[in-house]
């Protein structure tokens, strides 16, 4: 077994990354070389690998985070099941770099966030702030026998904080321009912006969820399709169609929008009651219209994060996640926003993988004791040392 004083000897580290995200699609895995920490890291992607879920596992997963079903039992299986399943991910990247997973000294491993409360609520007379990600990383440490950082967010709730977004630490660290404000857009389930002032220091950075993503888009071609397909994919069906007008501004009068930063947002409010009455507005329009309708929405839900809440406006946006795969969302960008859209292989980087290799890169400052939390972006009281240690 590897322990943190064998791994903290070497001048080079081979980790692992892990990531399920809000779409419940998949799970992510990159692996990465990692040396030094804080602006002196330098970090080497290897290779990434993405195992899609069955879709009993994707239905069972929604049905968890739904926030209405599954009890204690269904939670201890799910996260036994969870951790399984980042065994294989961590194997398959492995088989993919042609690397032995004896030679993988760390693994960062983010769980599938299954609720998630940052604002206060009542419980029991206390005012509390929660958050739940499930996947047990004992099962992965028993199998490559080397440490697994884990539940990352908890910390920064106890310091105050909102627990997300997390990425901003690892992109502050692989993006800073000296020259230019720069803007990274994620479009996952959720999407979420960072903004790097040039010259910045980690406190200069803010980031924020912009809203909904693709997970509207998604479970409306879901529900729609009766389960045939889980996505309009490359953007294909709202390329047919025309927006909406009277959904798109229903739409974009949500509070979220204009609420200032810091914020987060997730599932919990935009699931299944959301969409129940987002579909009951949208009675008559076609597949089509609804997804164009749809992803004008996601496109204008990041148009007034830039103009709105963005100070300084960043020089470039560049775009990442699974949302850059999508022609018909980055032409309604480029259409709405304000400054140049780009997406990170544009600058060669690689937009499947960014999240996957922020987790890789938060587990390693969690070993070298470094603060990788952005208290700016969070709202914490001050910066911790995000993840728990498993080993």
């Amino acid at each position: 077994m590897k322990t943190i004083p064998d791994i903290l000897k070497k001048k080079e580290w081979i980790v692992i990354g892990l990531m399920s995200g809000t779409s419940a699609d998949g799970m992510d895995a990159a692996l990465v070389r990692i040396s030094g920490s804080g602006t002196g890291m330098k970090v080497r992607q290897l290779a990434f690998e993405s195992i899609p879920y069955p879709d009993e596992v994707r239905q069972e997963i929604l049905r968890l985070a739904s926030g209405t079903e599954g009890g204690s039992h269904d939670l201890a299986l799910f996260s036994f099941f969870l951790g399984h399943i980042s065994l294989q991910a961590c194997r398959a990247v492995c088989d993919k770099a042609g690397l032995s997973p004896d030679e993988v000294d760390l693994i960062g491993s983010h769980g599938q966030t299954l609720w998630h409360i940052p604002v206060p609520e009542s419980y029991l007379g206390y005012q509390l702030t929660a958050t739940l990600q499930l996947g047990e990383p004992s099962v992965i440490s028993e199998a490559f026998h080397c440490p697994v950082v884990s539940d990352f967010r908890v910390r920064d709730m106890a310091a105050g904080g909102q627990g997300a977004p997390l990425v901003p630490y690892s992109e502050f660290l692989l993006y800073r321009d000296d020259k230019q404000c720069v803007g990274l857009q994620n479009i996952g389930g959720i999407g979420n912006i960072t903004v790097i002032p040039p010259h910045a220091s980690l406190s200069d950075v803010f980031a924020f969820d912009t809203g909904p993503g693709n997970m509207l888009i998604d479970r409306a071609v879901e529900l729609r399709t009766y389960g045939a397909e889980r996505m309009d994919t490359d953007g294909h069906l709202a390329a047919l169609g025309n927006v909406s007008a009277p959904l798109l501004q229903f739409l974009t009068q949500d509070p979220y929008l204009l609420q200032a930063p810091p914020k987060t947002t997730g599932r919990e409010k935009y699931g299944q009651a959301y969409m129940d009455q987002l579909l009951e507005r949208a009675k008559g329009l076609s597949l089509e219209d609804l997804s164009a309708t749809l992803t004008a929405y996601t496109a204008r839900t990041i148009d007034i994060a830039v103009r709105e809440h963005c100070k300084p406006r960043p020089d470039k946006l560049i775009i990442g996640g699974g949302g850059s795969r999508n022609p018909t969302l980055l032409s309604m960008l480029r259409d709405m926003l304000p400054v140049p859209v780009l997406t990170n292989e544009d600058i060669g980087f690689d937009s499947d993988a960014k999240e996957a290799v922020a987790f890789a890169i938060l587990a390693a400052e969690c070993i070298h004791g470094t603060d990788n939390s952005v208290p700016r972006v969070t709202g914490a009281r001050h910066p911790v040392v995000m993840g728990k240690i498993t080993q």
